[in-house]
């Protein structure tokens, strides 16, 4: 149906007055409205606001033509480079679209810098890449596909290595996973 191939979106340039400070600036992400998420950043480079879109671009077929789409690769999220003051916060949330930074308990997280640059170099190089399941070490998840299909464990190494456990003996073995797609359970 949709052949994805990576693009980089916008990361538009800085802003006026109190966000030129010298004070350090900081990526964090801002949840949008279903489907808002190319207004958000539209109304907030408006705003002089540096923004990061990361969108994929993906070929759509109906029976009389195709067409090349850009959808977002982090459905209801733009990402947004600012100062961390309440009138910088207040001036984003006063997006229309915008619902609100993403953190804990009403303060919004910084996203390190590093993560961005890396997801700007990756979708600027057009490596194919789509979405994966955010995975931890630790967590319990479930195999799809192959021979091993709802296979579920612990997962030891990213990547690597499933636990999977026999509780009431107190007893487990480990299977290589290499190859198989995960998700959590």
């Amino acid at each position: 149906m949709a052949e994805p191939s990576a693009t980089q979106s916008n990361a538009m340039t800085i802003v006026p007055g109190e966000l030129l400070t010298s004070e350090p600036h900081n990526w964090y992400a801002i949840q949008t409205r279903y489907r808002f998420e190319a207004k958000v950043a539209a109304n907030l480079q408006r705003k002089c606001v540096e923004i990061f879109l990361p969108t994929l671009q993906e070929v759509h077929r109906w029976s009389d033509r195709q067409k090349k789409i850009s959808t977002p690769l982090f459905s209801g999220y733009v990402f947004a480079r600012l100062q961390p003051s309440p009138s910088t916060r207040l001036h984003v949330l006063q997006t229309e679209g915008v619902i609100g930074f993403v953190g804990i308990r009403c303060n919004a997280s910084a996203i390190p810098e590093k993560q961005i640059k890396d997801l700007q170099q990756l979708l600027s190089q057009r490596v194919p890449c789509s979405l994966h399941a955010f995975l931890r070490t630790g967590q319990r998840v479930r195999i799809r596909g192959g021979c091993l299909d709802g296979f579920e464990g612990i997962l030891e190494r990213t990547g690597e290595k499933l636990v999977i456990s026999i509780e009431t003996v107190e007893r487990a073995v480990a299977i290589e996973i290499r190859g198989y797609e995960l998700e959590p359970v």
